[in-house]
């Protein structure tokens, strides 16, 4: 398998999975900050010019949710995904709320220009996001984290997900500490070996 990604975007909670799945997969690393880098091979794989992609032998699979779904679905023995229907729908439950509302409260910082044309409505959206993704942690405290896990003592593919945007949270101008449940899940992370893989190959 093939991954495309960019440095410290969510395309990394894919490479976490496949880590933690010990998938075999090469890397294409794509830098939006400099559109020759990557970029065209990306747009012949995904026209809409977005990571995560990844290449499979039967084809090409995007967004976040259905990559990490594939993973656990190839990888059985890591146990990625639970075989109980709700707990799977649990799992779910948690990535589509962190892909409809709190990527998308973190992505109102730098990519305004996805809902608005005006810079005071760029500024105005800038000034919001530690709020909204202040707001996001608390629902992420309360209602996401059964402890230490999403689910409890086993790690899910939803705990990637968690995890990536966890790491965009200081530059979002949030402070995790007061979120014990958050932080203590966050530090708990770093110590996996996945995390430490895509951290020494210059993913994190």
């Amino acid at each position: 398998m093939q991954l495309y990604y960019a440095p410290n975007t969510i395309s990394i909670a894919v490479a976490i999975a496949l880590e933690e799945a010990q998938l075999s997969y090469t890397t294409h690393k794509v830098d939006f900050k400099n559109p020759e880098v990557g970029r065209p091979e990306l747009l012949k794989v995904n026209p809409k010019g977005r990571v995560p992609v990844l290449v499979t032998e039967k084809g090409i699979l995007t967004e976040v949710g259905a990559l990490l779904d594939y993973i656990a679905a190839m990888a059985p023995h890591a146990k990625l995904l639970p075989s109980d229907p709700f707990k799977a729908a649990k799992v779910r439950e948690v990535m589509y709320y962190l892909a409809s509302t709190m990527h998308v409260n973190h992505a109102h910082k730098l990519k305004g220009a996805r809902w608005a044309d005006k810079q005071e409505s760029f500024e105005d959206m800038r000034a919001k996001v530690p709020e909204t993704m202040t707001a996001s942690c608390t629902y992420v405290e309360e209602n996401l984290i059964a402890g230490p896990f999403v689910l409890g003592e086993a790690i899910s593919i939803a705990d990637a997900y968690l995890y990536m945007i966890s790491t965009w949270l200081m530059g979002d101008g949030v402070d995790i500490t007061p979120f014990p449940k958050f932080h203590a899940f966050q530090k708990l992370m770093e110590q996996r070996d996945s995390v430490k893989a895509v951290r020494a190959a210059g993913m994190l």
